[in-house]
């Protein structure tokens, strides 16, 4: 697995960072004219995990300028490993997870940067998934916000699984619309958090993924 002892867990944007996120933020205003609506709703400070629909491999992008804060993000190890673009993730404050397996490393290095008071995006369904429904999600999103005191935001994309579908290497033009959710609190109890109670929340978490993601496709 590619090491995520790589990544800096800094706030800042490094010029390096400026310009490739500007450069994919260019890209995808010119292929798929964003209409973001409820921008606001993710918190300015303090440790938030955003926690968007999965429906294409460029979903990611759109992370870039839904906030003006810096975002780290878990992408699948592979891609690391395509030469020059691996590199430009860890300056985009990415980090690889191996997907399928329980990555404690790089699960470790989530809660870090939530501890730190960073944002974090985390795809709660774990994985790309098809469909214009939210399935079952998985309770890692909320397993780290328990552990972290860290908000969760919901995030519908509707339309980038035609920008990119499955099988094919290279984006194409489509209509993007995101919706931003309001935050979620954490899990929270006097001691340990019990995994009911991270259960529960997982499902607030569907429901109101389902909701923006709806909204998304119907803009």
């Amino acid at each position: 697995m590619v090491s995520p002892a790589k990544l800096e867990i800094n706030p800042g944007k490094t010029p390096v960072y400026r310009a490739v996120a500007g450069l994919i933020t260019l890209l995808s205003w010119i292929l798929y004219r964003p209409r973001v609506v409820g921008k606001e709703n993710i918190p300015l400070s303090g440790p938030v995990l955003i926690a968007p629909i999965h429906r294409s491999n460029v979903d990611f992008a759109f992370t870039l300028f839904i906030s003006p804060r810096k975002v780290f993000f878990m992408a699948k190890d592979g891609i690391f490993r395509v030469p020059l673009f691996g590199k430009l993730l860890w300056h985009l404050g990415a980090f690889p997870v191996r997907r399928g397996s329980a990555d404690r490393e790089s699960m470790a290095l989530a809660e870090e940067v939530l501890r730190l008071g960073h944002a974090l995006v985390l795809f709660p369904e774990g994985t790309r998934k098809e469909g214009r429904t939210v399935g079952e999600l998985r309770d890692g999103a909320m397993f780290v916000a328990a552990r972290t005191s860290a908000k969760v935001v919901p995030v519908g994309v509707g339309g980038s699984e035609r920008a990119m579908p499955p099988g094919k290497r290279l984006p194409r033009p489509a209509r993007i619309r995101i919706v931003v959710g309001e935050p979620i609190e954490p899990p929270t109890a006097e001691g340990r958090v019990s995994r009911s109670a991270i259960s529960a929340k997982t499902e607030e978490l569907r429901v109101e993924l389902e909701r923006v993601y709806q909204m998304a496709l119907a803009l």
